[in-house]
């Protein structure tokens, strides 16, 4: 059972060489982390981004489950 969604901009096409990922309890705190991310490391502007390229990113972002430590 997922616990968490992951965000991995090498699986983006045109970005295979970003190391850049992220993880974090809710998609929406993925996209926030995301949008972040394109500004910082890349350049672009979110505001920009058409449905249809949201729709795409929106399908990189993974359920994943994050073990408890201790």
């Amino acid at each position: 059972m997922s616990n968490a969604y992951s965000y991995a901009c090498r699986d983006c096409e045109g970005m295979e060489a970003c190391p850049a990922s992220v993880v974090a309890q809710t998609r929406e705190e993925v996209w926030t982390l995301m949008e972040t991310h394109a500004r910082v490391a890349h350049d672009e502007d979110p505001g920009t981004w058409d449905t249809a390229t949201r729709t795409y990113l929106d399908t990189l972002i993974r359920p994943v489950t994050v073990a408890a430590v201790g």
